[in-house]
């Protein structure tokens, strides 16, 4: 007679996601690009017949995630959202005590500060602080951008298991590297010195430094990257005094997270 098993059956979470709510997450992250969208483009969007997008929104509308302007009939994010938002900031440690350390260095070399996380293939500017300069690079807070031409995606991924040749890279200007053996040699280097720079990579006339952030056990948890106009942060810079500041602050962020390193 075969034994039964008293021990509970251990599925993939994937096999208990409901396709309703996965479809209502889609929509939402669909604003993280577009303002305002109409339920018709929302659908061809999200591949779904226009009936199931308008109930989505519907229910969305109704719990104040979406909201509809009269005039226009189209869609955009509702208060709900931001209370979120805000309640993310609230509950994270990681921002509160990121957040001196971030006005310090913004004050001190005069470019965009930014803190980020990893998620999958992008990385997710959690907070930013501006500088004390007329011409300057704008605040990412809430945006999401590409790991493999930022220096903050970067140092999120440096060292992890990822097989580049799967992931799908897009070149965003000449300077973007989209060959999986050369970026895969530029973690590695990332890795050896502990920051990584973006060379106009993302975006023409934008450069970058980022340091990564470590909590408790040593694990990379977020980063902290400085960010400013090419004409103002030439490579020499980037690798030096840039490199120098970006991963003394990513240190000190680390030390208050109790990291031995």
């Amino acid at each position: 007679m075969p034994k039964i098993s008293n021990k509970p059956s251990i599925k993939p979470k994937s096999e208990y996601a409901i396709r309703t709510v996965r479809n209502a997450l889609r929509m939402l992250e669909v604003f993280h690009e577009e303002t305002e969208m109409g339920v018709s483009d929302l659908a061809r969007r999200l591949d779904l017949h226009k009936n199931n997008a308008f109930r989505l929104l519907a229910t969305l509308e109704l719990a104040g995630y979406i909201q509809q302007t009269p005039k226009t009939e189209l869609y955009h994010l509702g208060p709900k959202c931001l209370e979120l938002g805000h309640a993310f900031a609230r509950s994270h440690a990681l921002i509160d005590q990121a957040r001196p350390i971030l006005e310090e260095l913004a004050a001190t070399v005069g470019e965009t500060i930014h803190l980020g996380m990893q998620s999958g293939t992008e990385v997710v500017h959690l907070d930013g602080v501006l500088p004390d300069q007329l011409v300057l690079t704008g605040l990412r807070t809430g945006k999401r951008m590409p790991a493999h031409c930022t220096a903050l995606g970067k140092v999120l991924v440096a060292g992890l298991d990822f097989d580049l040749s799967e992931q799908r890279v897009e070149r965003l200007t000449p300077a973007t590297l989209v060959d999986p053996a050369k970026l895969a040699d530029e973690l590695r280097a990332v890795a050896l010195n502990g920051y990584a720079t973006d060379l106009e990579e993302y975006a023409v006339g934008l450069r970058c430094v980022a340091a990564p952030v470590r909590d408790l056990s040593a694990r990379i948890v977020a980063g902290i990257s400085m960010s400013g106009p090419g004409f103002r942060m030439s490579e020499e810079m980037l690798h030096g005094d840039g490199a120098h500041a970006v991963v003394q602050a990513a240190r000190d962020l680390s030390q208050k997270l109790g990291s031995p390193i």
